[in-house]
């Protein structure tokens, strides 16, 4: 692969099988051995102490001494009722956090009985319509003791304040709850496709949301910016720190652009990225994106608050990387990604199902994942000290090399005038690198167990979970009867409201809350700034 002379290769070369050399996905060439002239001087100032500057090697000097990490499941299909259900297994089970998968149509801003939607209501999540689709989700799950994190990013706003109301209604102030909303739009536009609004008046929500939970709901992580999905989409470990973070800019300058001090939405930036089976290359990656922020938020931003520099992150394991193909083999894998996390520094982590190549987890599979967190919370080491791969040649010197080369690519995304303006660019970028991982399959330069090498002719049966298609009427059922039984009348007067706020330069969630809390739907309330701000189509 030819390079550009302004920066380090961040895509693998395609060198067929036969060539002795070894590298990372990101184009990191791996040498035989390594010993002190890889890591070269002035390591310890690199490093740091454990909870200090730079945070290299965690964000908390104890780290999971102190507190493991959150264990979450992302979880949702069919309907808000079974979705609960699936809920309430999994905090039985010994889930520490809940995370909330939605299907197509609410990711879109859509309602189930929107025409576009038919097929689609509960397939790939739950559905959420209404207030009444939410309060069912959290039937019997008290939101003062857990932590939800919502998958969700152009209508991020709508179903943070469908949360919030059902909080209120059971008493939870909205200061005491905790969790997060993925609002993580421009890595739509780069990997995922699920945008509604242009850039403009998507980056408006997202800052405003900061400024609203700022004031009402304090503990709230506003964000999850998010390398998971590019990773997802094709990327290398290189391209996700540095597109990441180079997103993370956007975002940041965006709020103070809009008003904000960097000091009083710093502390509630979270991000989101994906764990591979390179166990090395991942622990360093995480290591070398935790490092790079602290230096971005101090010296970039001037942030003080020592929390604005921590890099607070989830993990999920790569379902990119599963294979339907002897599904079983998805465990092992499953199981190295978790442990790469976890020696990496995760706040959080998500562990897939082995079926997830073949549809929504089983419970046997979903119970199996989480077995896996707590085997390697209890079983594995990897929790019982600090950074378990400090101090490592080969770990110091990746961390180093996915720094530098992250570091080019967010310079160039910057000399193009950032993220918002450049997202053709870092598109293309992650299309090449996907090119690569194909072709390096293809030649079986990269191995992937069961699929292109140690082939059986047997296919191993797997009793995989399907979604009624019963659901889907039912939904429909449930929409209408939700839309005949309210004050049409005042439904509408609240979306004007909003609409007017849209031609203005006010808050969007105030009205949007008003109109929700008057039981106007995902869909309408989506409907009024879909017409006020458009639809993004991609060039």
């Amino acid at each position: 692969m030819a390079t550009r002379p302004d920066q380090k290769p961040s895509i693998a070369p395609i060198v067929g099988p036969d060539d002795e050399r070894r590298f990372t996905d990101s184009g990191i060439e791996v040498k035989h051995r390594y010993d002190a002239d890889d890591v070269g001087p002035n390591v310890e100032e690199r490093l740091g102490e454990p909870g200090e500057y730079p945070f290299t090697r965690g964000i908390h000097p104890d780290m999971y001494r102190g507190r493991k990490w959150t264990m979450r499941q992302y979880a949702g299909y069919a309907t808000a009722a079974e979705t609960n259900q699936r809920f309430r297994y999994l905090i039985e089970h010994g889930s520490t956090g809940l995370s909330m998968a939605f299907d197509l149509p609410t990711q879109l801003g859509r309602d189930s009985d929107d025409p576009l939607c038919m097929g689609e209501v509960g397939r790939t999540g739950v559905a959420i319509d209404t207030i009444d689709d939410m309060r069912r989700v959290f039937d019997g799950i008290p939101l003062a003791d857990v932590s939800t994190s919502m998958t969700i990013n152009a209508p991020a706003a709508v179903l943070l304040l469908l949360y919030e109301l059902v909080g209120e209604e059971q008493g939870v102030p909205a200061e005491a709850l905790t969790g997060t909303t993925q609002n993580d739009v421009l890595k739509e536009y780069i990997a995922r496709g699920n945008f509604i609004y242009p850039p403009e008046p998507a980056m408006r929500l997202t800052t405003d949301l900061f400024a609203y939970c700022r004031e009402r709901v304090p503990k709230w992580n506003t964000i999850s910016i998010s390398g998971y999905h590019m990773r997802e989409k094709g990327c290398s470990a290189v391209q996700e720190v540095g597109f990441t973070l180079a997103n993370a800019i956007a975002y940041v300058q965006a709020a103070i652009d809009a008003g904000l001090q960097v000091d009083e939405f710093g502390p509630r930036l979270a991000f989101f990225f994906n764990g591979h089976n390179n166990v090395f290359q991942e622990v360093a990656k995480f290591r070398a994106a935790r490092r790079m922020w602290a230096r971005i938020m101090r010296e970039r931003f001037g942030a003080k608050d020592e929390r604005s520099l921590k890099m607070r992150f989830h993990t999920q394991t790569g379902g990119v990387t599963l294979a339907a193909q002897q599904p079983h083999n998805n465990i092992v894998r499953v199981a190295l990604q978790g442990f790469a996390a976890v020696c990496g520094g995760t706040q959080s982590l998500h562990t897939n199902g082995f079926d997830e190549a073949l549809a929504l987890p089983s419970e046997t599979a979903a119970r199996i994942a989480l077995r896996t967190q707590q085997i390697l919370a209890h079983e594995s080491g990897a929790a019982d000290t600090v950074d378990p791969f400090a101090g490592s040649y080969f770990v110091e010197a990746l961390t180093d090399e996915i720094e530098e080369a992250a570091q080019a690519l967010i310079d160039r995304v910057e000399e193009m005038g950032g993220s918002v303006n450049c997202i053709p660019f870092i598109r293309a970028e992650v299309e090449e690198s996907a090119w690569g991982y194909e072709e390096r399959y293809r030649q079986k330069q990269d191995i992937v167990v069961g699929v292109n090498e140690y082939v059986t002719e047997q296919v191993d049966e797997v009793e995989i979970l399907r979604v009624d298609p019963e659901s889907e009427r039912q939904q429909l059922e449930r929409l209408k009867a939700f839309k005949e039984d309210r004050d049409q009348a005042a439904v509408d007067a609240r979306l004007e409201d909003l609409r007017q706020v849209c031609k203005s330069d006010g808050n969007l969630l105030e009205p949007m809350r008003a109109a929700l809390k008057e039981r106007a739907s995902l869909g309408e309330v989506c409907g009024v700034m879909r017409e006020e701000f458009g639809e993004y189509s991609e060039a």
